[in-house]
């Protein structure tokens, strides 16, 4: 495991602390900065630093899931000067182009489809997957699933956080793919998050 990747940035690990929300042992909600209320500024900050990370993975795309993997996915892509694409969920009934993936959601409840138009993903491109959070990681997985079919190289895929107590990150390492955070969430525990500090 390369800690260079998974170091955590500390501006966003003080406000998870500070300003997280804990429900249960399984629910972190950070909404009100990271993916419904949205800093601009402190987005930005926190692309550049996934997109420092991502780098020497030489990526041509981003890949990323809607919705709330759009905006870390387009700040991250500004930053590296990349084109990103992002995976359209639609319900499972609806017919839609071939590079798709049925994906439980423990957010909406059963399976949500998520389809990339192939004209977006051109065979032979390196791309690095981001999003708002790893949990289990099947959003994750089904990016690079939908990468390969397109015969790309998943080379990194990037989470603002990361809830290391789940099977996410292994889940990403049996695949083949560096897994870079900027928080990883170690425990859900008496209304508190326990992060990683080194």
């Amino acid at each position: 495991m390369n800690f260079s990747l998974i170091s955590p940035m500390p501006e966003l690990a003080e406000r998870i602390e500070r300003e997280g929300i804990v429900q249960g042992n399984e629910i972190l909600k950070i909404d009100h900065f990271l993916n419904h209320r949205i800093e601009p500024r402190f987005m930005q900050r926190m692309a550049r630093e996934i997109a420092a990370r991502l780098r020497q993975f030489e990526p041509d795309m981003i890949l990323t899931a809607e919705a709330s993997g759009i905006a870390p996915g387009l700040m991250v892509a500004l930053e590296l000067d990349i084109p990103m694409v992002y995976g359209k969920k639609y319900h499972p009934d609806v017919e839609v182009p071939a590079l798709s993936r049925c994906i439980p959601s423990p957010t909406k409840g059963g399976e949500v489809k998520m389809v990339v138009s192939q004209k977006y993903l051109t065979a032979g491109q390196r791309v690095a997957i981001v999003d708002d959070f790893l949990s289990n990681g099947r959003t994750a997985a089904a990016l690079v699933d939908i990468t390969k079919e397109a015969d790309c190289t998943p080379v990194a895929a990037a989470f603002l956080v990361a809830k290391s107590f789940k099977k996410g990150h292994q889940l990403m390492e049996a695949a083949g793919v560096p897994v870079v955070t900027l928080a990883q969430v170690d425990a859900l525990v008496d209304g508190k998050a326990i992060l990683r500090k080194a």
